[in-house]
């Protein structure tokens, strides 16, 4: 139980009860990868906590072709944050696919607002966790309306670490928005320099 509160509270130190309160609303599971952890269309109140592994948030666009704007890797949230924080109440439009097996805790979100007005610095961590998600998906946009490819990818290496060689290549094509033909001469490219 401690090592999961101090993995999600970073080291700040809360009280036994607050430590036993958020254990108590924690659900553990683990999923294999291939596993979908959600499905466009359904009721969303959970966020999850990767503690390992990896997944990706992806949709499909009306071609069925996929595009991958998360990967969610030890210490990140994940959740289908449209549904869950959108201004209108709406059913889920993405999938969550986990990509390399993974230990989950999960929390719903009525749980995790209650354990924000308990324990303040909760929601300071989970308010910078989420400045620093918003930080990166704009900084995404901005790339792919600015950088070529390559600098896209550098930028990829830079931000997810070691994944590169864990992932599918068109789970990161996709992700950059370019075909897997580019990513592979990308990679050549860099290689050979």
């Amino acid at each position: 139980m401690q090592q999961i509160v101090k993995e999600l509270f970073q080291e700040q130190t809360i009280s036994k009860e607050e430590s036993q309160l958020v254990f108590s609303k924690l659900s553990r599971s683990t999923i294999n990868k291939g596993d979908l952890l959600l499905r466009p269309n359904e009721e969303i109140n959970t966020i999850y906590y990767v503690q390992s592994g990896c997944l990706r948030n992806y949709i499909l666009d009306q071609e069925g072709k996929e595009h991958t704007f998360q990967f969610a890797v030890k210490g990140w949230w994940v959740s289908d944050y449209i549904a869950l924080y959108g201004k209108q109440k709406t059913l889920s439009v993405s999938y969550v696919e986990c990509i390399k097996n993974a230990v989950l805790y999960s929390i719903s979100k009525a749980d995790f607002d209650s354990i924000c007005q308990a324990i303040p610095q909760a929601a300071r961590i989970y308010i910078r966790k989420m400045e620093i998600a918003f930080a990166s998906f704009q900084s995404r946009i901005v790339e792919n309306q600015m950088f070529p490819a390559k600098q896209r990818y550098l930028n990829f290496l830079d931000a997810y670490p070691g994944i590169a060689n864990e992932v599918k290549n068109y789970h990161i094509a996709s992700y950059l928005g370019i075909t897997t033909e580019s990513l592979s001469r990308i990679r050549k490219e860099i290689s050979a320099s």
